[in-house]
């Protein structure tokens, strides 16, 4: 746990020789990580397997910006509405969901977040702001910040107790909710309650035989995953004041999705390792466009080059996401636990190369002289 917090609030440092050392970006990491961390609770530990997180994701994003707009800008009462709310959602939702398992499952999650998605984009409008989005206003009442005399002309940004959460103040925002967010997974995953989980996960039928009621379980854990993603949504919200229908739609299910799997369900790390990784890459291979290709294929003939900067263009950009199927495809195929499956290879190497070694010593040493 220590060694995760370290790395974490070092992250300015060791990102900064990969270019990825900017508030931006670092928020991206750790809000994401907080979304696959609260998946892999669900996916991870019970092996039910949810499209629509991407709901609760949304859900989370407008509760956060309606606190910024009707009460206060400070983002402790933004973030705790927003888990509240995707929690309410979530045992909605769970409650019809759970009633079955397997596909069914998926594809019931995955039906309530295109409708969630269709809500928020046109029939709750007032609500949502459709298309546009909701945003803040200078007009907005932001009641608890007038009677404490914060109220002023133009739009604030979010704060922390008068602190505003811009830039790096809103990286190591995140960051410590990341931290506290990991460190409650942690016990989860070490109690009876998380025990149980795997159990479901390894044979929901025995389970059952034994006198387990294993529906409340399997609710439990996905209301607390739910209000992972609302969490998620709300710094969000914090780091950049806005809510758009575009964070409910499919994909960003899927995305989730992959992070986890990239990263290795069912490990701690891993899904956090999975979210840096893609989130990684989308900012750089979406950055790339043909005149850099060109640059880099520059000494090669004039038609080799074209050659190279069409194929190669397939990939970047617009295309990023061909490069991270291929990923994906890779780690799947090679590495079917993850990223963390090919750590503990590394390290399962590094540990018999050094115990060969030692036990060459031991050999040299007592092997007796003529």
């Amino acid at each position: 746990m220590g060694i995760f917090a370290l790395v974490v609030l070092t992250a300015p440092i060791w990102a900064t020789p990969i270019g990825a050392n900017y508030p931006d970006l670092l928020q991206r990491f750790a809000i994401f990580g907080i979304f696959a961390i609260g998946y892999n609770l669900l996916f991870g530990l019970t092996g039910y397997l949810s499209f629509g997180h991407a709901a609760f994701l949304g859900v989370g994003s407008y509760a956060a910006v309606w606190i910024f707009k009707l009460l206060t800008m400070n983002a402790i009462l933004a973030v705790a509405f927003g888990m509240l709310v995707a929690a309410v959602f979530a045992v909605a939702i769970g409650y019809v969901a759970l009633r079955r398992a397997g596909i069914y499952f998926a594809i019931l999650t995955l039906a309530f977040a295109q409708m969630s998605y269709r809500l928020a984009y046109s029939v709750l409008t007032p609500i949502t702001n459709g298309e546009t989005g909701l945003t803040l206003d200078g007009n907005d009442p932001r009641v608890i910040d007038a009677l404490f005399g914060g109220g002023g002309e133009g739009i604030p940004n979010p704060s922390l107790f008068g602190l505003e959460l811009t830039g790096y103040a809103a990286f190591y925002f995140c960051a410590v909710v990341l931290i506290l967010a990991f460190w409650v997974s942690l016990k989860i995953f070490r109690s009876p309650f998380g025990l149980k989980l795997l159990a479901i996960k390894s044979n929901q039928t025995r389970m059952r035989f034994t006198g387990y009621n294993t529906r409340p379980y399997v609710l439990t854990v996905f209301v607390i995953s739910g209000m992972y993603a609302g969490l998620a949504g709300s710094l969000m919200a914090v780091t950049d004041p806005l809510a758009g229908a575009e964070r409910m739609v499919w994909t960003a299910s899927g995305e989730v999705v992959l992070m986890t799997i990239l990263g290795g369900a069912g490990t701690l790390v891993g899904p956090m390792l999975g979210a840096v990784l893609i989130k990684y890459a989308e900012n750089i291979f979406s950055a790339v466009n043909d005149s850099q290709l060109a640059d880099l294929f520059g000494f090669l003939p004039e038609p080799v080059t074209d050659l190279m900067v069409g194929v190669a263009s397939l990939f970047v950009g617009e295309g990023w996401h061909l490069t991270l199927g291929l990923l994906f495809m890779a780690i799947v195929i090679f590495l079917p636990g993850g990223m963390m499956e090919g750590l503990y290879r590394i390290g399962g190497a590094i540990r018999r190369r050094r115990a060969g070694g030692r036990a060459a010593d031991n050999s040299a040493v007592t092997q007796p002289s003529e």
